[in-house]
């Protein structure tokens, strides 16, 4: 099946062109009908020979008014495709362009143009507009074209347009977690209760378990008694696809429209979720959030680099990528929101903010990104909140569930090191060093271990065969000094202090414990691989200041360090003095 979406201003022509497509009113109130404009959410459907399968498409006819824009968003919200109508015998209206924002703030780039009243003026003048209007948007380049739903010239045209567009929409997978947002709930006798939605995607059948998360976050279950879509009975159903479920006489009072069913465990409900904006003004303290069918309030707190925490005023199940509108309920402004992470940590100290924008900037939906981000995670929230699981990165620890980014491995090693050299001969316990390290489990203390450390009788200690405590004690002060700034080598003094004199350093580069790029540049041996991986967070090619900052060290240690890079194949140097990484 798929389903469209209408979208346009008031009295354009949705609903008549809906039912000239259809041979179906979608305005099934008697207020709709006597006032001549659709209120509610209507429905109807029709069969596209051209189609595979059944060639089923439905239509989500929406209300034009702006009284009625919350309604709108929650028709076009879980739809992939639209089709915007705009009147020939009127100029381009206020509706339209909302709709049109709309359209792409969710980033929706399947879809089609429809001129209606052909018959009434020329359409030549609303298609050039609109072609204008829509080449701005996440519609550009979607086919236009002119009917007539009293005479029904250019509607066959329509049909086969239709036809083209939807052959060319990427099929959702029928075996994704099902997400259901419901957009109307009522009561038939003898069965109980039904609600409507859009599938987007993965698949419902007879019997199915589904959960709706209450508003303190806790999980109530629903069974699907039995399913229809498009006014028949079904076995089963995959996305898209209009449906609706009876779910008996036991459904959670709460389910109504913007309440979304999904598989159990799956999702993670969330009421904190740092977003990317997209769109022009300034945003509001108090905006509203739009996804799915969904209408919640929000506390919206500036980040940085057009990225906000949104504070939800109830908890939604989102995940990574989702898109959304997010509109101010005074000026009418919409911003287009994709979700970046729908588990933020917590913001602290002063700067925190600006801080996760610049995290966040660098973030590309890759696992190696997430695992930036989150430093220590399990893969079980990483599948609620929609973030891949592969590939796993070079220098990542898999220990059971947990999986550790390569930089948080690196500084937990640095730190762990520091621990046992602190501790002394007997080493420090496991369980006590992951207290320490604020690590959840004491085995990822045991997958951090390398040489010279060892893991004996459940304690972290020093190798016995390990270095002379002539070399062992300045290195495990190099370690503790540059645990949270790998790449602020210590100063002469600073290295007088920690008794780094020129023989030690010289044994302990010869044995592979520390790196020197230059004279009187002392660093921990894996400081190179770090260095590239924070290198690669970089747009390509960057510049020495770009390399300083991004490492968090002086020009002292940053040149010579990028000269070890080139000197070692890790960078290449270019002729105006930036450089890239290699491969």
């Amino acid at each position: 099946m798929h389903v469209v979406a209408t979208a346009g201003h008031v009295d354009h022509g949705k609903s008549t062109l809906v039912r000239a497509l259809t041979g179906t009113d979608p305005d099934r109130l008697e207020e709709e009908r006597r006032r001549g404009l659709s209120i509610e959410l209507g429905y109807a459907w029709t069969v596209l020979p051209g189609l595979p399968d059944d060639g089923e498409v439905a239509f989500v006819d929406v209300p034009g008014h702006e009284r009625f824009l919350a309604t709108t968003l929650s028709g076009v919200g879980p739809v992939p495709v639209a089709m915007l109508v705009v009147a020939a015998d009127d100029p381009w209206m206020p509706q339209a362009a909302e709709h049109l924002a709309a359209l792409d703030a969710l980033g929706v780039h399947d879809g089609l143009v429809v001129v209606t009243r052909a018959d009434l003026a020329d359409p030549a003048p609303a298609l050039a507009r609109a072609r204008a209007e829509v080449d701005r948007t996440s519609l550009a380049g979607a086919p236009a074209l002119a009917v007539s739903g009293r005479t029904g010239a250019g509607l066959d045209e329509l049909r086969d347009t239709l036809t083209e567009v939807l052959l060319r929409t990427p099929p959702p997978d029928p075996e994704a977690d099902v997400r259901l947002w419901v957009d109307r709930r009522f009561h038939v006798r003898g069965a109980g209760t039904v609600v409507t939605g859009t599938l987007p995607a993965g698949s419902l059948t007879p019997g199915d378990t589904l959960a709706v998360a209450g508003p303190d976050g806790d999980e109530a279950t629903v069974r699907v008694r039995s399913l229809e879509a498009l006014g028949r009975p079904r076995e089963r159903v995959t996305g898209v696809a209009r449906v609706a479920l009876d779910l008996g006489g036991h459904a959670p009072d709460l389910l109504g429209r913007g309440v979304p069913l999904v598989t159990p465990g799956a999702f993670l409900p969330t009421t904190v979720v740092d977003v990317r904006l997209v769109g022009g003004g300034r945003v509001p303290q108090r905006p509203v959030l739009h996804l799915g069918s969904a209408l919640v309030g929000t506390h919206a707190r500036p980040l940085g680099k057009d990225f906000y925490r949104l504070t939800l005023n109830e908890p939604l199940p989102l995940r990574i990528g989702d898109r959304a509108v997010l509109r101010d309920p005074g000026s009418r402004t919409l911003w287009g929101a994709t979700v970046i992470d729908p588990r933020p940590p917590g913001l602290g100290r002063r700067g925190a903010a600006a801080r996760r924008a610049d995290a966040l900037l660098g973030h590309d939906g890759t696992l190696a990104a997430e695992l930036r981000l989150r430093g220590v995670v399990r893969r079980r929230l990483l599948r609620r909140i929609g973030a891949p699981l592969a590939p796993v990165p070079a220098g990542a620890l898999e220990v059971g569930d947990w999986l550790v980014g390569p930089e948080a491995a690196a500084t937990l090693r640095a730190r762990l090191a520091a621990l046992v050299e602190e501790a002394g001969h007997d080493g420090v316990p496991s369980a006590a060093a992951a207290n320490e390290l604020r690590l959840p489990d004491p085995a990822l203390v045991d997958a951090l271990v390398e040489e010279p450390l060892v893991v004996a009788g459940g304690r972290v200690r020093v190798a016995r065969a390990g270095l002379p405590r002539e070399l062992a004690e300045p290195l495990g002060r190099l370690r503790r000094h540059l645990a949270d700034q790998p790449f602020a080598a210590p100063t002469a003094e600073e290295l007088d202090r920690l008794g780094l004199t020129p023989v030690v350093v010289a044994t302990l580069r010869r044995d592979g414990h520390v790196l020197r790029p230059a004279p009187g540049i002392v660093l921990l041996a894996d400081a190179a691989d770090r260095a590239v991986d924070r290198l690669r967070e970089l747009p390509q090619p960057f510049t020495t200041s770009q390399a300083r900052q991004a490492l968090g060290t002086s020009r002292r240690v940053a040149l010579p360090l990028l000269a070890h890079l080139d000197s070692t194949g890790r960078t290449l140097r270019l002729p105006d003095d930036t450089r890239r990484l290699r491969g």
